[in-house]
């Protein structure tokens, strides 16, 4: 957890991080100075090794290179406390254990870190509403005013991303810091990374043809199962056991309506053919988004209908107004087709196309 506090309102900044790395360090800084609206002139410091090198006689520390080219950047000046000296920093210390107590109690569970700091930005900005004792304003009441005395941020942003140049392997897949992350793109091409605290990004010709949550583990396979469709649309026999369905699964991307939509699809087609129907309703999830992709195959299944163009029909636009107005309810007969009889075509076969040619 990264926390930055105002000694003269008390407003604050909280985001979580999976690692306390140099590059979290610094990205919770530009994120905490986009949300005061301003900079500091002056920020105390504990004696972090993200930003203090070798801590020297008296208040004198030399920095790590990358943090005075971040302070170089912002125009700020850094003091650090004294080693074991608590009470030079108490502000923080009990912002921590309130914050902790008031928004971290009980534990909140988010699908991913993305939403659990989406979450920790509005309690920051609903905190505002409190009244710290002993003071007549509240702390946004407070905070409007120092704000005003706030260093103007620069027109740019500092790059605290890593970029690298990765060379896609035969599994799609760029490998960096030990971890393997999917691509769509084709084995042999190099493409641009940008590595930040918490995503990779792959980028080619400018464009982000993929972005992962970053593995701060070793030797992990990071996968999207997007990024395999059109591989799989070839050989629809690997998807069942491919990784990437894995770990869709294991994420929570596949619900139980998926695997009865497609065991429907198996037995009214065959299981190649089935298979390749359910791959193309998944390439319609980037276009509709997945969970509106998973209700409309939910309400499929719920009137009976077993049929990709159900689905799809339930996802235009402009039906979705008319079943939200009346639902679709009872059997799907009236949704189905039965396969042609071609049985009549037979007695071409048997001396019909003789007649027909006389």
């Amino acid at each position: 957890m990264f926390c930055l506090r105002s000694m003269y309102s008390g407003a604050a900044f909280h985001r979580a991080y999976v690692r306390a790395t140099q590059l979290a360090f610094l990205d919770a800084h530009a994120r905490a100075f986009l949300m005061f609206g301003g900079l500091f002139r002056l920020l105390r410091y504990d004696n972090l090794k993200v930003a203090v090198k070798q801590i020297l006689r008296g208040k004198r520390r030399e920095e790590t290179t990358r943090f005075i080219a971040f302070r170089s950047h912002y125009l700020f000046e850094a003091e650090f406390c004294t080693p074991a000296r608590g009470n030079e920093k108490g502000g923080v210390e009990q912002e921590v254990g309130r914050f902790r107590r008031r928004w971290w109690t009980p534990v909140p569970k988010f699908a991913s870190l993305d939403e659990l700091n989406a979450y920790l930005l509005d309690c920051c900005e609903r905190d505002r509403q409190r009244r710290i004792e002993g003071r007549k304003d509240t702390v946004g009441e407070a905070f409007e005013r120092e704000q005003t005395q706030l260093k103007p941020r620069p027109p740019e942003d500092f790059e605290v991303c890593e970029h690298l140049q990765c060379s896609v392997d035969p599994n799609g897949c760029v490998r960096l810091k030990n971890n393997r992350y999917s691509t769509p793109l084709r084995p042999g091409i190099c493409a641009e990374v940008r590595v930040d605290a918490s995503h990779v990004e792959v980028r080619f010709k400018g464009e982000i043809v993929a972005r992962h949550e970053r593995c701060y583990a070793a030797q992990r396979e990071v996968l999207s199962l997007e990024h395999y469709l059109g591989v799989l649309e070839r050989k629809p026999g690997a998807l069942a056991h491919s990784k990437a369905l894995a770990q869709y699964r294991q994420a929570g991307l596949w619900p139980s309506s998926f695997d009865r939509f497609w065991e429907k699809l198996m037995e009214r087609h065959s299981r190649s053919e089935g298979t390749r129907q359910m791959i193309g309703l998944l390439r319609m999830i980037p276009s509709y988004s997945h969970q509106r992709v998973r209700s409309a195959v939910e309400t499929a299944l719920a009137c009976g209908s077993s049929d990709v163009a159900t689905v799809l029909h339930l996802l235009k636009p402009e039906m979705r107004a008319e079943h939200a107005a009346d639902p679709l309810t009872g059997s799907g007969s009236a949704f189905e087709r039965a396969l042609p009889a071609l049985d009549i075509y037979d007695q071409l076969l048997a001396g019909g196309m003789t007649e027909v040619r006389q």
